[in-house]
C-alpha cells in the first residue's frame, strides 16, 4: 500500500517507540540512545531508563524498556528481568505465560542495554553480542528466520553492538564502528535501503557511513543522529513524521533540515520528537491527542514546543511523549486515555504536563499505553494501563499516577 493508505492503518501498534534520546551528561546534553545504559560499547550512546510499578533500590534496578505490552529492566548485577503480556514469548522466560511480577530472563550476568518494541525485545550484553526474542513474524529478531522466541537468541557473532531499537516489526542498532544496521520489515522503506528486500531477516546495512551515534523506530519509520549533530529520517512520513516537509515516504535516510545540532531523537507511532543541543525541544507529525505538544494540527517539519532551554531527554510514544528536564522534573502531554500521562486523569493534554511535583526523576523513561521512569535513588515507577501486568505490582490494576514497584530479591 501507498504511504498515504499506511497511515490509516489505525490499528494503533501498541508499542513505546524504543529510541534514541538526548541525555544530560555532566559537561552538557549528550547524544544517548534510550533504553541502553553503558555496557557493550559505546559510539556516542548511553543510558535510559523505564520503570514499573515496582520499586528497586539504587543498588538494583540500571535501566528499563516499556514495551507494548510489556516491561524489561537490566539490574545493576546484569540480570535481566521483564514482565507484562507474554503471547509471543517476548518476556525471554522461556515461556509464554502472562507475568503480573517482574521474572528473570535466563541467568545471564552480562546484561548491558534493553530495548522492547512492539512483540518482541533486543539487548546488548557487556561482550558486545546482541540479542532478541519474542515475535519474529517479519524477521525483526535478525536471526535469519521467522520463527518466535521465547529465549534470547544471538544476531549474527559480531561483538561489537552497542545500540538497539525495537520497533514494532523492525529493529535497528549501531556499532561500535559507527555504521548502522536494519532488519525486519520494509514494506515502508523503513529500513533506509529502499523498497527492496520487503523483509530481512537478518541485519541489513543501512548506507556506507560510519558516523551513526543512535538510532530511534516507530511505526513505520526511522530516525538516527550522526556524530556531526544532523538528524536524518527515513520512511512512512503520512503523517509528516519525517519532518522533511512531505507526506509520502523516503526509502533512504534523508536529512531534516541544515542543523547540525540535534542530541538526539525518538520516534512515536506517527510523530517524532528531538532534543537539540541548546536544550530545546521539536516534535512534528500527526498531532491528533496534542502528542506534538504545541499547535493543533499535523507538523511537516520540526516544530519547537514552549520555549523552554532545559530539556534533558524525550520519548515518543503511540499518540503520547513524555521527557524530562534538567531540573529533575518530568512531563507528560498526548494521549492519555490509559492515564499514561501519570497526572491523575484521563484527559488528552495538548501541552506538557508536569508528572507529580517530584524533581527526582532521572530522565530514563518509556511510555506507550502505560509509563515507567527511574528516579535518583534508584527507585522504578510505572504507571498507565496494565491490562496484562506490565507495570509489574502483581495487579492488573490501572494507575493514573507514577507507583513504586519492587523487584525480587
Amino acid at each position: 500500500m501507498n504511504e498515504h493508505q499506511e497511515g490509516w492503518l489505525r490499528t494503533r501498534w501498541r508499542r513505546v517507540a524504543r529510541t534514541a534520546v538526548a541525555a544530560v551528561a555532566s559537561a552538557g546534553i549528550a547524544v544517548l540512545a534510550i533504553g541502553f545504559t553503558a555496557g557493550a560499547a559505546s559510539a556516542g550512546v548511553g543510558p535510559a531508563d523505564r520503570s514499573t510499578d515496582a520499586s528497586i533500590t539504587a543498588a538494583s534496578g540500571s535501566q528499563v524498556a516499556a514495551g507494548d505490552l510489556h516491561t524489561c529492566v537490566i539490574r545493576t548485577n546484569g540480570t535481566l528481568w521483564c514482565w507484562g503480556n507474554n503471547f509471543y514469548g517476548q518476556l525471554g522466560d522461556g515461556t509464554n505465560t502472562n507475568r503480573t511480577s517482574p521474572v528473570q530472563a535466563g541467568t545471564v550476568t552480562t546484561w548491558a542495554s534493553v530495548d522492547a518494541g512492539g512483540g518482541h525485545a533486543c539487548a546488548v550484553r557487556t561482550d558486545g553480542t546482541l540479542w532478541c526474542w519474542g515475535n519474529n513474524a517479519k524477521g525483526q529478531l535478525g536471526d535469519g528466520t521467522t520463527t518466535k522466541r521465547n529465549t534470547p537468541v544471538q544476531v549474527g557473532t559480531g561483538t561489537t553492538w552497542v545500540t538497539v531499537s525495537a520497533g514494532n516489526s523492525h529493529t535497528c542498532a549501531v556499532q561500535t564502528t559507527g555504521t548502522l544496521w536494519c532488519w525486519g520489515t520494509n514494506r515502508h522503506a523503513q529500513l533506509g535501503v529502499g523498497l527492496s528486500p520487503s523483509k530481512a531477516t537478518t541485519p541489513v546495512q543501512v548506507g556506507t557511513a560510519t558516523t551513526w551515534a543512535s538510532v530511534t523506530t516507530g511505526y513505520a519509520h526511522t530516525c538516527a543522529v550522526q556524530t556531526d549533530g544532523t538528524l536524518w529520517c527515513w520512511g512512512s512520513s503520512s503523517d509528516g513524521q519525517l519532518g522533511l516537509g512531505i507526506l509520502s515516504y523516503r526509502a533512504t535516510p534523508t536529512q531534516v533540515g541544515t542543523t547540525a545540532t540535534w542530541a538526539g531523537a525518538t520516534a512515536g507511532y506517527v510523530h517524532t520528537c528531538a532534543v537539540r543541543v541548546d536544550g530545546t525541544l521539536w516534535c512534528w507529525g500527526e498531532n491528533g491527542y496534542g502528542q506534538l505538544g504545541e499547535g493543533s494540527s499535523s507538523q511537516t517539519t520540526p516544530l519547537r514546543v514552549g520555549t523552554g532551554t532545559t530539556w534533558a531527554n524525550v520519548e515518543a510514544s503511540v499518540d503520547s511523549s513524555c521527557a524530562a528536564r534538567t531540573d529533575g522534573s518530568l512531563w507528560c502531554w498526548g494521549r492519555n486515555a490509559s492515564g499514561q500521562l501519570g497526572d491523575g486523569t484521563t484527559t488528552h493534554r495538548s501541552s506538557p504536563t508536569q508528572v507529580g511535583t517530584a524533581i527526582a526523576w532521572t530522565g530514563g523513561l518509556g511510555v506507550t499505553y502505560h509509563a515507567c521512569a527511574t528516579r535518583t535513588d534508584g527507585t522504578l515507577w510505572c504507571w498507565g494501563d496494565n491490562t496484562h501486568g506490565q507495570l509489574g505490582d502483581g495487579t492488573t490494576t490501572h494507575r493514573l499516577t507514577p507507583a513504586q514497584v519492587a523487584l525480587p530479591g
